[in-house]
């Protein structure tokens, strides 16, 4: 298989065009006609990561977030970006970015995925995307919003939240004493989605990189979770994974063994 098969599949789950004008998703580096010999799946793409991919005989990386988002106009061994781009290079190592276009398709996306692991059902988007109308064949948007299987209250929601996506913390808003019902899902940066939270009804918004001030927009409506921004996206790498490995059986694709998260926490 060539590199182009897999990238036609990509782009058919989730189309370039669906992209945010800010981003970078696509083929970074890498030739298209070049035959793959694996794929290696991460959040983010790392020199670790380039260096995981060389030791498993893995000439493509897959990552959600884009390692080259503005123009290079200099390459320096002092920039993390530059060193990964060079080592990617020197090693011929394809890397390829699938981000907001994959965070605003509903079916296979980053939210549905997150809502899931959260035991939602009967999603919905949370802010259609303004291609929703013309693009009969894709549901987009921004964000999700469901129903839980089963209701719960506030104290037993956090610990399910915790425990399904796997985060260290939860930075939260007070809780209001109230049953669970309702929750509003936003892969990585998603404060810009909180009223749309608030006019759905959710009981909880379940998100990350909300600052100080922004928790008290939250006016005693709804709870928000602020549980990181790469616990947030964690499991898109398991998505990943999955579609790869549906599609083409007997391809070597891996998930990284890489933690790429920039933040800890004592």
């Amino acid at each position: 298989m060539i590199l182009k098969d897999l990238i036609d599949y990509l782009e058919e789950v989730a189309p370039l065009r669906f992209q945010e004008k800010y981003d970078n998703a696509g083929l970074i580096y890498g030739d298209l006609n070049a035959e793959l010999t694996g794929a290696l799946i991460s959040l983010d793409c790392t020199e670790e990561v380039i260096q995981e991919a060389i030791e498993t005989n893995c000439n493509l990386v897959v990552s959600h977030h884009p390692i080259v988002f503005g123009g290079i106009k200099k390459f320096s061994l002092d920039n993390y970006v530059h060193k990964t781009v060079i080592k990617a290079i020197k090693n011929d190592v394809a890397i390829y970015a699938i981000h907001t276009n994959l965070d605003n398709v509903l079916r296979s996306g980053v939210n549905e995925k997150i809502a899931k692991k959260l035991d939602l059902k009967n999603l919905k988007i949370l802010r259609p995307h303004p291609l929703d109308r013309m693009e009969t064949a894709y549901t987009l948007g921004s964000g999700v919003v469901g129903e839980l299987v089963e209701h719960m209250d506030e104290s037993d929601f956090l610990a399910h939240i915790k425990a399904r996506l796997n985060t260290g913390i939860i930075k939260h808003t007070r809780l209001l004493n109230k049953v669970v019902k309702t929750v509003a899902v936003c892969g990585g940066s998603g404060s810009f989605l909180l009223n749309d939270a608030r006019m759905v009804g959710a009981d909880f918004y379940i998100t990350a990189d909300f600052k100080y001030h922004e928790f008290f927009d939250a006016n005693n409506d709804l709870v928000i979770a602020d549980v990181g921004h790469y616990e947030s996206e964690y499991y898109t790498i398991e998505l990943l994974f999955e579609l790869l490995k549906k599609k083409f059986h007997k391809f070597a694709a891996r998930s990284t063994k890489v933690v790429t998260n920039p933040v800890n926490y004592y």
